[in-house]
C-alpha cells in the first residue's frame, strides 16, 4: 500500500471543482481512497477518518491533498490526475482580472478589476459561503450561492440586503440556474424559448426544462432561488424579486414557479403578488393533490399553444418478473424523491424517508425501514464534507447494491440526473452494480432528466441503463406510477 499526503498552503479552489478533482483522481485504476479538498474543520475530520496525521497548521486557506493507493505505480497515475484535473479547474490558470498575471483572490478585487461581471457564483464550504456573498453584493453583483449548509439565518440577512440594492440572491444550496443561455450549477443544455423558471428546486427546474426541451420548446431563464425560499422563514424573498424581473423580461411569455412543497401562507403569498404581473404566472408547486412536474409541463407548453409532453419509455432489454415486496427509492434529487413519494403515498400509504412528508414518517438514523421508502441522498445530512451524488455516486451504488440483494424489495426506483456539472457517465456505473443481480432481483424503473444535447449523451446512457436490466422512464413522475402500479399489482 502506497500514500501520500500533502497541504499546499495558501492555495484555493472552489467546493464544486474540488468535488470532480476529487471524483477523477479516485477514479484511478489502483486508488482505494482520495481526498482533494480545503481543509476545513470538516474536512481535516474526513482526513482523520481516511488514517492521516493533520498536517500542522492546517487551515481552511490551505489545499489538503491526501491518496492511498494499492502500489507506487497506481500512486504515481493518481498524481499525475491530480496535477492534470486542477490546471484545468483554474482554466490554465487564468481567471477574471488576471490578464496573465495573478488572479484575484477575492470577488471584491475582482469586481474592482475592471470585469464587466454581473453576477457572482460562490461555491464553498457553507460556514464561509455568507462572507463572500456580501462581498458580492457590496460589489453590486446578483449572486448565486451554490453552498449548502448556511444558517437560515444568514440566508435572510443576504436577501434583505440583496432586496435593499436591488439585486438577486439566488440561493444558498441553489444548485441549478440559467441565466442569458449560461447554465450555471448542475444545469441541463436547453433550447431558448418564451418560459421563463423561477426554481426553488434544482432538480425539479432541470426535470421541467427537460421536459419543455423534450416537446419542442425552450426556456428564457430559470432563476432558481435556493430550496428553503418558500418556507415560512425565508418568505419567498428572492421568489418575488425573480418573478419581478422575469416580468421584465420582452421575451418571456409565461413564467413557471416551480418548489417543493411550500409554506402554505408563503405560497398564497406568492400567488397574490403573481396575479399583479403583467406576464401570465403558472404556479407548480409540489404537494398532495397538486400537479407533478410532468403535467406542470404539460400545462406550461399548453399556455403558449404548444403540443403537450410524451413520457418515453426504454423498455429493459430483459425484463425480471415482478414480486411480491416494498418499494424502495434512491434518489440523487431532492424534488424527484419528494414527487415520487407523493405519487406513491397517495396509493401505497407510508413511505419512510430522510426528508419525510410527514415527520412520522422519518428514516431512523440507520436510514433502513421495513417497508416502502425513499432515499434522498442529495440531501445536506449525506452531503457534508463529501460531493453531491450527482458527482460522486458511491453512497448510493453501495445502497443499490444492498436493495437488488434483499428479498423484502419488489421494486427500485431510482434517478439519473445528466447536464454539466454532473457525472460523466453515471449510467456505466449504474449498469455495473445492476448486472451483478440475480433473475430474481427486484424490477429496476429509473427516470432519466437530461436532454439530447447534454455532454453524456441522453440515448446513449438510456441504453446503457436498459441493456443492464432497468426500465427507463423519461418523465419521472411517470417512472413512480409506473413503479406504484407493479406493487399494486403483486398486493392484489
Amino acid at each position: 500500500m502506497s500514500s501520500a499526503l500533502e497541504l499546499r498552503r495558501g492555495t484555493y479552489r472552489d467546493s464544486v471543482s474540488l468535488m470532480q478533482v476529487s471524483r477523477s483522481v479516485s477514479a484511478v485504476d489502483g486508488v482505494t481512497k482520495a481526498l482533494v479538498a480545503m481543509a476545513t474543520e470538516l474536512n481535516v475530520g474526513l482526513l482523520a477518518g481516511m488514517g492521516f496525521e493533520t498536517p500542522d497548521g492546517a487551515g481552511p486557506n490551505d489545499l489538503i491533498v491526501a491518496i492511498r493507493a494499492e502500489d507506487e505505480d497506481a500512486l504515481s497515475r493518481a498524481k499525475a490526475v491530480l496535477e492534470t484535473s486542477l490546471e484545468l479547474s483554474t482554466g490554465g490558470g487564468g481567471g477574471i482580472g488576471s490578464a496573465g498575471g495573478v488572479p484575484p483572490r477575492t470577488i471584491r478585487t475582482a469586481a474592482a478589476s475592471g470585469t464587466d461581471a454581473t453576477l457572482a457564483l460562490i461555491s464553498v464550504p457553507g460556514p464561509h459561503a455568507f462572507a463572500e456573498a456580501v462581498d458580492a453584493l457590496e460589489a453590486g453583483l446578483d449572486v448565486l450561492i451554490f453552498s449548502d449548509n448556511v444558517p437560515v439565518e444568514q440566508e435572510i440577512r443576504l436577501k434583505d440586503m440583496g432586496r435593499e440594492r436591488g439585486l438577486l440572491v439566488m440561493g444558498p444550496d441553489c444548485g441549478t440556474a440559467l441565466v442569458g443561455g449560461v447554465g450555471l450549477g448542475f444545469a441541463n443544455t436547453v433550447r431558448g424559448g418564451p418560459i421563463g423558471i423561477v426554481a426553488a428546486s434544482g432538480t425539479g427546474s432541470q426535470e421541467l426544462m427537460c421536459l419543455l426541451h423534450a416537446a419542442g420548446s425552450g426556456v428564457s431563464h430559470c432563476l432558481g432561488v435556493g430550496g428553503r425560499d418558500l418556507s415560512e422563514a425565508v418568505g419567498a424573498r428572492s421568489t418575488l424579486q425573480a418573478l419581478a424581473m422575469l416580468d421584465a423580461d420582452p421575451n418571456t411569455e409565461l413564467i413557471v414557479v416551480v418548489s417543493k412543497p411550500p409554506a402554505d401562507a408563503v405560497a398564497a403569498e406568492v400567488e397574490r403578488y403573481a396575479a399583479t404581473l403583467g406576464t401570465p404566472v403558472q404556479l407548480a408547486f409540489l404537494g398532495q393533490g397538486r400537479d407533478d412536474l410532468t403535467a406542470a409541463a404539460t400545462k406550461a407548453l399548453a399556455a403558449i399553444g404548444h403540443a403537450g409532453v410524451e413520457d418515453r419509455v426504454w423498455p429493459a432489454e430483459s425484463p425480471r418478473a415482478p414480486r411480491t415486496g416494498a418499494l424502495r427509492g434512491l434518489f440523487c434529487g431532492g424534488t424527484l424523491c419528494d414527487e415520487a413519494m407523493i405519487i406513491a403515498a397517495d396509493r401505497l400509504g407510508p413511505v419512510a424517508s430522510n426528508i419525510p412528508l410527514r415527520p412520522e414518517w422519518a428514516l431512523p438514523a440507520d436510514m433502513h425501514a421495513a417497508g416502502h421508502l425513499m432515499i434522498d441522498f442529495g440531501d445536506d445530512g449525506l452531503t457534508a464534507g463529501r460531493p453531491h451524488p450527482m458527482i460522486d455516486p458511491s453512497l448510493r451504488l453501495e445502497r443499490l447494491a444492498e436493495e437488488l440483494a434483499d428479498p423484502a424489495a419488489a421494486v427500485l426506483l431510482l434517478d439519473v440526473v445528466l447536464g454539466h456539472g454532473a457525472h460523466a457517465d453515471p449510467a456505466a456505473d449504474l449498469a455495473a452494480v445492476l448486472r451483478t443481480a440475480g433473475p430474481d432481483a427486484p424490477v429496476v424503473l429509473i427516470s432519466l432528466c437530461g436532454t439530447d444535447l447534454d455532454p453524456q449523451d441522453l440515448e446513449a446512457q438510456a441504453r446503457t441503463l436498459a441493456d443492464a436490466g432497468a426500465e427507463v422512464h423519461l418523465s419521472n413522475a411517470e417512472a413512480a406510477r409506473r413503479a406504484v402500479a407493479i406493487v399494486e399489482g403483486l398486493d392484489a
